[in-house]
C-alpha cells in the first residue's frame, strides 16, 4: 500500500500541474461518471494530503477524496502536445490547458474515489492520528494513544488513528532504527523513545517526497560506505530490515527475522532490537 510519501508527492504533482486552472473532469471507467460531471469545467483550487487519504478541492466546497489502498495508483504527465487516449480502467481523468501544453492525470485501482464537501473531508481529518508531513500535526496525540495501550508498538504504528501515513516499510525501519522490539508493549515506552521516533518519521517521510521511494539507511551503512551490491527489490530503496528476512543484518550481522502481526508483516533484527524485559517486579 503506498504510504504517506506518495500521497505528500502526488498532492504537489496535482496542485503544480492544475492549481489555478478550469480542469475537465471525467471517469473513462464509469464509475465516478455522475459525480465527476457535477465538477467538470471547475478551476481545481488545490490538493492535500492526510496520511493515506487525499482530498483534491474545487470550486464550489466540493472536494474529491481519494485512497488510494493496495494498488492504486495516480499519474499526473504535463507539457503535451497531445492527451492519449485512456487505458485500462481509469476511475478518474483530469485535463487542462496550461501555458506549456497540455495536463492530464489519471486514478486507477483507488478504494475509494468520492465527491464529499468540506465537513466530510473535516471527519476524516478527526478520526485521523497525526500525520508527520503535515506542519498542523501534533504528534502528542498519538503519544497520549501509545502511552496507555497494551498493544504491541509495531500495532500501533500501522493505525491510522494513532499516526497517520506510517505504513509497513517505515513501521519497521523506524522501530529498526531506534533498536526496539516491535511487539514490545505502547505502554512500556518513555516519551523521549517516542519523540526520537515521531522526530525520525518526519525527516524519513519528507525524504521520501523529495526521492520519491524510501531510503532509511545511514550514511554509513549506504551500499558505496560498506562496500556491498544495492539492494534489489521492487519497492526500491536502502532499508535495514524490510523484506530482508534471513539477510544479514547490516549492522550487526545477525539474521534479519519475520512474524505477522495483526495481518501485516513484522521485519526486525533480534540482534539490534531484543525482547523488551520489563523491570517491574512480578
Amino acid at each position: 500500500m503506498p504510504e504517506g510519501h506518495t500521497l505528500f508527492r502526488i498532492a504537489g504533482e496535482l496542485r503544480d500541474a492544475f492549481g489555478g486552472l478550469p480542469t475537465a473532469v471525467s471517469s473513462p471507467q464509469g464509475r465516478f461518471a455522475a459525480d465527476a460531471a457535477l465538477v467538470d469545467g471547475a478551476v481545481l483550487l488545490g490538493a492535500e494530503s492526510a496520511g493515506k487519504h487525499l482530498f483534491v478541492a474545487f470550486e464550489g466546497d466540493r472536494l474529491v477524496h481519494v485512497h488510494l489502498g493496495l494498488i492504486g495508483q495516480l499519474d499526473t504527465r504535463t507539457g503535451l502536445t497531445d492527451v492519449p487516449l485512456p487505458v485500462g480502467q481509469v476511475r478518474l481523468r483530469l485535463q487542462a490547458r496550461r501555458p506549456d501544453g497540455l495536463a492530464y492525470a489519471d486514478l486507477r485501482g483507488a478504494i475509494i474515489c468520492e465527491l464529499v464537501d468540506p465537513a466530510r473531508r473535516d471527519r476524516v481529518l478527526a478520526g485521523l492520528g497525526p500525520d508527520p508531513l503535515r506542519e498542523d500535526a501534533e504528534p502528542d496525540r498519538a503519544w497520549q494513544r501509545i502511552r496507555r495501550s497494551a498493544r504491541p508498538i509495531g500495532a500501533l504504528l500501522l493505525d491510522q488513528k494513532v499516526l497517520a501515513g506510517v505504513g509497513n516499510v517505515y513501521r519497521a525501519e523506524v522501530l529498526f532504527r531506534h533498536r526496539i522490539h516491535p511487539l514490545r508493549p505502547g505502554r512500556t515506552l518513555r516519551v523521549g523513545q517516542w519523540q526520537a521516533m515521531w522526530d525520525d518519521l518526519v525527516l524519513l517521510l519528507a525524504e521520501g517526497v523529495r526521492l520519491g521511494r524510501i531510503d532509511t539507511v545511514r550514511p554509513e551503512h549506504t551500499p558505496e560506505a560498506m562496500g556491498r551490491p544495492p539492494r534489489r527489490d521492487d519497492h526500491g530503496g536502502e532499508v535495514y530490515v524490510y523484506r530482508r528476512t534471513g539477510q544479514p543484518c547490516l549492522v550487526c550481522g545477525r539474521a534479519v527475522r519475520t512474524e505477522e502481526l495483526e495481518g501485516r508483516n513484522l521485519f526486525w533484527c533480534p540482534g539490534c532490537q531484543p525482547k523488551f524485559r520489563s523491570r517491574a517486579v512480578q
